[in-house]
C-alpha cells in the first residue's frame, strides 16, 4: 500500500498546480511503485494545488500509526486556533 511520504516523493519535482494526468506522468518519470502509480491512477480529473491534497485525494492516510480511537480523541480535543488570542483586541 502507498504511503503519504512515498506520493510525496515521487511528487518532489512537480510544478502545481497539477492535473492529474500531470501528477500521474511525473510519477511514472519519478520511477514511483505499482502501489503509489495506483492509487494516482484512481485520483478525482482535477487540478491539484500541491503534493498534501493530492495524496489526500488519493485516500492516503498521513498519520496510518493512530488507531481509530486515538483518532477520535485528537478530533474531541479543542485546540484554540492562531488567531484566537487576538479576539479580545
Amino acid at each position: 500500500m502507498a504511503s503519504y511520504a512515498d506520493v510525496l516523493q515521487y511528487l518532489s519535482s512537480l510544478d502545481y498546480p497539477a492535473g492529474k494526468d500531470d501528477v500521474i506522468r511525473e510519477a511514472e518519470r519519478e520511477g514511483a511503485p505499482p502501489d503509489v502509480l495506483r492509487a494516482l491512477r484512481k485520483l478525482p480529473p482535477v487540478d491539484y494545488a500541491n503534493g498534501t491534497e493530492v495524496a489526500r485525494s488519493a485516500g492516503i492516510d498521513a498519520a496510518p500509526e493512530l488507531s481509530p480511537s486515538q483518532r477520535a480523541a485528537q478530533a474531541r480535543e479543542r485546540r484554540p486556533r492562531v488567531s484566537q488570542h487576538l479576539r479580545g483586541i
